[in-house]
């Protein structure tokens, strides 16, 4: 079994096994599940990169885009090129 301390300020240092195990770099996200009393650790998926850039660009950020947004992910895919 391996196990790891919580500091005073909630932290843990994820133990080396553990990184391998789960592919982890510096900069990764986790994604925790709580399953009664045990937690299940596993790593997220990378957002894709090129997705994630288009987060920057408030002037999209406006109702009528999110209502855009919605209609477009209801479209089937039969009508995108």
């Amino acid at each position: 079994m391996i196990r790891s301390r919580i500091n005073s300020n909630g932290q843990t240092t994820i133990p080396h096994a553990v990184r391998v195990a789960l592919g982890l770099c510096p900069g990764d996200d986790l994604r925790y599940e709580i399953d009664g009393d045990r937690v299940i650790i596993t790593r997220a998926e990378a957002p894709d990169a090129f997705l994630a850039n288009f987060s920057t660009f408030t002037e999209w950020a406006s109702d009528a885009d999110r209502l855009y947004d919605v209609l477009w992910n209801d479209m089937p895919d039969a009508g995108r090129v």
